[in-house]
């Protein structure tokens, strides 16, 4: 089985396990602090459990680097790491918010640049967004494309969850001169809304985000024409450690871009 179909069925079997879960009160049960630093529920372990379940019955070999479960070797000969966020978006679905994802991708490598299958699935739907490098990004059935001609209503998707004044001060210009700003509370599906066109840029300079969480948002990205660049303009990189932090601008087209990045002066 190739990687691609490998991410797709693990996720529909998340959405099948957790949709009648979230926004309950089981599904917010505190099963203590994940590896990635976060504390993790009930719901996050079940859909991080059905993964692994997943993976093992296929015996699909690789790495998992999990959200929660860490770094978990399911083979002595593995073909490469799978990147899963079971749960991206905890808070929005404990609470019942219909905006949260599970989020896997596959990587030969250990670069985020290596990453050659990315799956999010919208938990609240069922709805798949999927990509393989070189083969186009896709929601279910249909291919999709980053937004490219003008837009009728500009829409700049912001993370500042958490964001320090430093921050803050540096990104005011983006609020002032862009009407419409939105930030939904899972990074992976807002990027898959970007990916589909929806979102015109989405930016995030906490330097707070972990691989886990936008790997699989990276390559459907970049799959449906997005550019993906740090804060020093270079194309988005980095290996998959627990460790590593990142900051990003994702934008639609080169005019978009160019407006950003002159309001924040990079």
């Amino acid at each position: 089985m190739q990687p691609i179909e490998v991410l797709r069925n693990a996720s529909k079997i998340v959405y099948q396990n957790v949709k009648d879960l979230a926004g309950t009160k089981a599904a917010a049960e505190d099963h203590g602090v994940g590896k990635g630093g976060d504390i993790s529920r009930k719901i996050d372990i079940v859909a991080e459990k059905t993964v692994l379940d997943y993976l093992k019955k296929v015996k699909f070999d690789c790495i998992v680097l999990g959200e929660e479960c860490g770094r978990v070797e399911l083979s002595k000969n593995p073909k490469g790491f799978v990147i899963m966020d079971a749960i991206d978006g905890s808070a929005n679905a404990v609470r019942g918010i219909p905006f949260f994802c599970c989020s896997l991708a596959f990587a030969p490598k250990d670069r985020l640049s290596s990453i050659t299958d990315g799956v999010v699935t919208d938990l609240s739907n069922g709805d798949m967004y999927w990509a393989t490098k070189g083969k186009g990004a896709y929601l279910n059935k249909k291919k999709i494309t980053v937004h490219k001609q003008i837009p009728v209503y500009k829409i700049v998707g912001i993370n500042v969850s958490g964001a320090k004044p430093k921050l803050v001060k540096k990104i005011q210009p983006i609020f002032e001169n862009s009407n419409h700003s939105r930030h939904l509370g899972a990074n992976a599906l807002e990027l898959a809304l970007f990916a589909r066109g929806l979102i015109d840029v989405y930016i995030d300079l906490r330097d707070k985000i972990r691989v886990t969480d936008m790997a699989a948002g990276y390559i459907i990205s970049k799959e449906a024409g997005g550019t993906i660049l740090d804060t020093n303009l270079k194309p988005l990189d980095s290996d998959l450690s627990y460790e590593t932090r990142l900051s990003f601008i994702a934008a639609a087209n080169k005019q978009i871009l160019s407006e950003i990045t002159k309001q924040l002066k990079l």
